[in-house]
Order: structure tokens, then C-alpha cells, then sequence
């Protein structure tokens, strides 16, 4: 598994895309710091291109490495090795090398603006992980649906199908669901709704830490009541390691009964 991890991280992080997603990310921060001059400012705008593209790539990336890769897996498969490891060790190279161009891209920007002296360094790591986090959902969401799916198009069609439903129309019926149910106690609701969506997850656990949950009205108050203690923070970050874990679950089933 870690020889096939090797290889797919290295051709992944050696091709031209991987370095176009990584001077992206640079030439981005460190324009919107030379603009904005401020790094809360610069985080939050960077928060809105980070929680839209890095699915998308993440998206894209898992579902046409793995069609491009079928002759090297068919051929991975009539060796003696566990499925399992095959599989996990392409979805592990191609979470890692884009995780990698992020957080270079991201991190080096703030790093020579002088991040570790300001106050919204944790604004900035939290950014990263999060990142990170949606980097490997959506890849292995992406990765499993191009395995149950032979048909490129289907497949391909299928995992941009879900980028927009998790990146928009969410979005869209969870506001429309809050004015309905605005008579009515939701607090609960709105919490729950919010830990089914990592997008969303992810966008409130950088505004709580930026502390503009204001913005929000009363559910940002609502929000920051429950997210914004160490509690809620720990329940964040297990929801986000369960959506990282359940794809990499199902890859593995499905893999093992796969007729190639």
C-alpha cells in the first residue's frame, strides 16, 4: 500500500495541475494581503474561494485519476496483492499531494506576511485543517462513486452533482427550511442540519474563530453558543472525521466485491 501511496502522491505532485492548484492558492493570499492589508480580511475572502474550489478540485481529481488509472489498477490486480491496499494506497496519494499544493499554497503567503505574530493565527490553521478535511471528503466521495460507476460521464456527472448540491443548493434549502420553521424552536435542528454538510461545518467553525457569528443574526448566536466552546469545537472535528472515514469505508467494501 505505501509503495502504491509513493507512487501515486509523486506523479500527482510532479503534474502541472497540482503546481497550477499550488501557485493558485500563493499568488491568491498574497494578493489579497498586499490589498487588503489585513490578515482577518485576507482569511475571510480566502475562506470563500477555499470552501467552493477545493471540493471541486478534490472532486475532480478522484474521479478522473481513478478512470485514467483503471489499466494500472487491472494490471495491480493480477498481482498477489490485497484490494484493499490498491485502492487505499490511490486514494491516500491523491488526498496527500492535494493537501500538500493547499497547504503550501495557503500557508507560505501569511508565513512571509508575519502570521505568527498575529492574533488570527488560529483563524489560519483552522482554515488549513479544514481544507485538508474537504480535500480528502470529497476525494473519496469522488473516488467511490467512479468506482461504482463505469461510465466516465455517469461517474464524472454524478460526483459534480454532489459538489453543487453540497456547495449550493444546501445551502438554498437550509435557509429555506429556517424561515419555515422560524415559529418554532430550531436550535436543535439548525446544529444538526449543519454537522450533515462539511461545506458548512467548515464555514462556521472559520466565522466563529474570526468572531463575525454576528453576522449571522440569531443563528450565528446560536452557533456560537454551542460551537464556540471547546466542546462544540471537539464535536466539529469528529464530524469532520467521520465524513473524511465513511467514504474510505465504503471504497473499501465496495472494492473488495468489485468484478474488474
Amino acid at each position: 500500500m505505501l509503495k502504491i501511496l509513493k507512487y501515486s502522491f509523486f506523479d500527482l505532485i510532479r503534474s502541472r495541475w497540482s503546481i497550477i492548484y499550488f501557485l493558485f492558492y500563493f499568488v491568491s493570499g498574497m494578493v489579497l494581503l498586499y490589498m487588503s492589508n489585513d490578515v482577518s480580511k485576507a482569511i475571510v475572502s480566502l475562506m470563500n474561494i477555499t470552501f467552493i474550489l477545493t471540493p471541486l478540485i478534490g472532486t475532480i481529481f478522484g474521479v478522473m485519476n481513478f478512470y485514467n488509472s483503471r489499466e494500472f489498477v487491472e494490471l495491480l490486480l493480477a498481482q498477489p496483492i490485497p484490494r484493499n491496499r490498491i485502492f487505499l494506497g490511490m486514494y491516500l496519494g491523491i488526498g496527500l499531494s492535494l493537501s500538500l499544493s493547499l497547504f503550501a499554497g495557503m500557508a507560505l503567503p501569511f508565513i512571509f506576511y508575519g502570521i505568527f505574530i498575529s492574533a488570527s493565527i488560529m483563524s489560519l490553521v483552522t482554515l488549513l485543517l479544514s481544507g485538508i478535511f474537504l480535500t480528502f471528503i470529497f476525494t473519496g466521495i469522488s473516488f467511490y462513486i467512479a468506482l461504482v460507476n463505469e461510465n466516465k460521464l455517469k461517474g464524472f456527472g454524478m460526483a459534480i452533482l454532489v459538489w453543487l448540491f453540497m456547495s449550493f443548493i444546501y445551502d438554498g434549502l437550509f435557509l429555506l427550511s429556517l424561515l419555515l420553521l422560524q415559529d418554532y424552536p430550531i436550535e436543535k435542528f439548525a446544529i444538526a442540519i449543519s454537522l450533515l454538510n462539511p461545506i458548512d461545518l467548515s464555514r462556521i467553525l472559520i466565522m466563529l474563530k474570526l468572531d463575525i457569528s454576528a453576522l449571522m443574526g440569531y443563528t450565528g448566536a446560536v452557533f456560537n453558543k454551542f460551537f464556540g466552546n471547546n466542546s462544540g469545537m471537539l464535536i466539529s472535528f469528529l464530524a469532520l472525521t467521520v465524513w473524511t472515514i465513511v467514504p474510505v469505508f465504503f471504497i473499501l467494501k465496495k472494492s473488495s466485491k468489485k468484478d474488474f
